[in-house]
């Protein structure tokens, strides 16, 4: 029998399903998936003869649920808890089957139906979902605006204002991750040295870690997902095979790619695809994590994310909307430059939703090819299409494809909330949109202000800032002239939350349309802050302890000068951070009362100084343990 694995909009009458039901046993649970401010998916079970029974009533009205135990802090309470899960009746539903339990009338894996919904409080909608479909509404009204104020901008793309349907914003995302065997250790000097001769990058894949690379493709296919390809990525070193013939010590890095779908269904396809590969790789004995930086000292895992927009004709035609006329006379049109500016200029505002947890910092460093500049690269030349790996985002472009231009946004990571990273995308690039229209510059021009030096001044960049490099921004200019050109990058969860709280008008826009409320702004704080605080103490700082209690004297009576010093400053620096005493107080200490006194400013400063001196230790103690014989 042949199992169903998703449901699109359109063949979804009531009669419809109770068929499909009939048919199907496997199926035997409902679940409305609901994302909060935090970017949580929700999971529940709901027999599905309850559901048929209930189907009128629970399309309609959802389901209540306590919302006191989901991330929407400041909004659902303990004394105002409820929260009810609406059905989206426009999104696709997804059918997730669980391996390891069979219906006994067929023996297929026992599926729960995956209703993506809306949570909604005091009968307003609060969660990551409905601010993405506000956007895309708000984003829509906004376009249709400005072709009804400038007709003649409409004709460059060679329709009548009468013609548009809808603007439709598309997106993708890359995802990566690192697989390995569970239990093992990593080893940091083998992984870099493999990284740096490029020994993984685009390599063969072998064993299990293959076979369940190629079921992963083939079971997004089955889900509609359209994947496009998978490889190795930078990090990992070669498996073994070990006494039984199967490949140990697995500790690879790879990168799964599927077709771009509209903003909304874009950042729901990539819940059930992440879900997908990882129960794979589970269900093969291999564990999959999509953090961001798993292993310090080797590259880290990113999701870079594709922002699009398109018209679309009441013929059915689309349009791109970033595509000039012109494709060998101009990087982009007008409306592509209005938003490519309107994110970099308002990137402190979406940069909070790109990158807030600690693991996320962690990724964001130099080297590595980590875009923590804020600059873009349109390309070495109009007719040669290029690639900068060291910018923030870029601009995709090919010029026998006129639908294929694109923005790429290179910061977030497979745990970033990607409905909000494409919400705050798009609504800082509508600010972008408005303001170049208003401006009534051509394309000529606007190239010249995106490429502008810094200290030119600008209609809506800013004077000190410089937006475009063609260079490799780490090894063209120092730090000092990185800060200086593009802005000094957050350091800390902290101080990148900073930005939504000195946004002034830059917050704003975030608001227009409703997209985003202070309420919902004010919730998505105090969610980020109270996680970045919570793990500071309770898992980064234990973690950093473990580490310190393993650097443990290794010379003895062969030793020469050099080990004595050498342990001598690690034992030194190793009290500095975590061992109090009478006349000082340790790093450690010092971050937890700062934490627990809500002094966040100073807890942020004091994480910096523990970073650095852990990075210290770390190098120092290599360096002390290659001494030993």
């Amino acid at each position: 029998m042949n199992r169903v694995f998703f449901i699109k909009p359109e063949n979804r009458s009531k009669e419809f399903l109770i068929d499909l039901f009939k048919n199907h046993p496997e199926i035997q649970f409902v679940s409305f998936m609901g994302v909060d401010i935090g970017g949580n998916a929700t999971d529940e079970k709901i027999p599905i003869s309850l559901f048929i029974k209930d189907m009128d009533d629970m399309l309609k009205y959802g389901i209540q649920t306590d919302g006191s135990s989901v991330e929407l802090q400041g909004i659902a309470t303990l004394n105002n808890a409820r929260v009810d899960m609406l059905p989206d009746l426009e999104a696709t539903w997804f059918v997730d089957y669980n391996y390891d339990y069979y219906c006994d009338e067929n023996g297929l894996p026992v599926g729960s139906l995956r209703i993506p919904a809306f949570l909604m409080h005091n009968e307003k909608l609060v969660c990551s979902r409905s601010i993405l479909k506000r956007a895309e509404k708000t984003f829509d009204e906004a376009i249709k605006a400005v072709f009804d104020k400038k007709p003649e901008l409409a004709k460059k793309y060679g329709f009548d204002n009468e013609e548009i349907d809808k603007i439709v914003l598309t997106s993708a995302t890359e995802l990566e991750l690192w697989v390995n065997t569970p239990d093992d250790k990593a080893n940091i000097d083998a992984l870099s040295t493999s990284q740096s001769l490029k020994e993984q990058y685009w390599k063969r894949t072998h064993g299990t870690v293959r076979t369940v690379l190629e079921k992963c493709m083939h079971e997004l296919e089955r889900y509609g997902l359209e994947p496009e390809m998978a490889h190795k990525e930078v990090g990992g070193v070669a498996s073994k095979v070990g006494s039984t013939g199967r490949l140990q010590h697995v500790m690879e890095q790879l990168e799964i790619d599927w077709k771009y779908a509209e903003a909304l269904q874009a950042a729901d396809n990539e819940i059930i695809a992440r879900e997908i590969v990882e129960d794979m790789f589970r269900n093969h004995g291999l564990e999959a994590t999509f953090m961001a930086k798993p292993l310090e000292g080797v590259a880290g895992n990113g999701e870079h994310t594709h922002l699009g927009a398109a018209v679309r004709l009441k013929s059915g035609k689309y349009i791109n909307l970033f595509t000039p006329a012109d494709m060998n006379k101009d990087f982009l049109s007008e409306i592509g430059y209005g938003a490519l500016m309107g994110i970099l200029r308002n990137y402190d505002v979406v940069n909070p939703f790109v990158s807030s947890t600690n693991d996320s910092m962690n990724r964001l460093k130099p080297g590595f090819e980590a875009p923590v500049c804020v600059v873009t690269s349109l390309g070495h030349t109009k007719e040669v299409p290029s690639r900068n790996r060291s910018i923030l985002i870029g601009v995709i472009r090919d010029l026998n494809n006129m639908m294929a231009t694109r923005f790429e946004l290179r910061a977030p990571n497979p745990l970033s909330n990607t409905y909000l990273v494409i919400a705050s995308s798009y609504m800082a690039a509508l600010d972008g949109i408005e303001a170049v229209v208003n401006s009534g510059l051509s394309t000529d021009e606007l190239e010249q202000e995106i490429s502008k030096e810094a200290g030119v001044d600008s209609f809506y960049l800013e004077r000190d800032r410089k937006y475009r490099s063609e260079h490799d921004v780490f090894e063209h200019y120092t730090e000092a002239e990185r800060n200086a050109l593009f802005g000094k990058a957050p350091a800390t969860v902290y101080e990148n939350v900073e930005g939504l709280n000195h946004g002034g008008e830059r917050v704003s826009l975030l608001k227009q349309g409703g997209v985003f409320t202070s309420a919902l702004v004010e919730s998505y704080k105090l969610v980020i802050l109270s996680k970045w605080s919570t793990e500071l103490v309770g898992r980064i700082i234990p973690i950093n302890i473990e580490i310190l209690r393993s650097f443990t004297k290794l010379h003895e009576d062969f030793a020469t000068d050099l080990d004595v010093i050498r342990w001598q400053k690690i034992n030194t620096l190793r009290a500095e951070l975590m061992k109090d005493s009478s006349s000082q107080t340790s790093i450690f200490t010092r971050i937890r009362d700062a934490i627990e006194n809500c002094e966040y400013k100073k807890a942020s400063d004091l994480q910096i100084e523990m970073n650095s001196k852990m990075t210290q230790i770390r190098n120092m103690f290599a360096e002390y343990k290659r001494n030993i014989v």
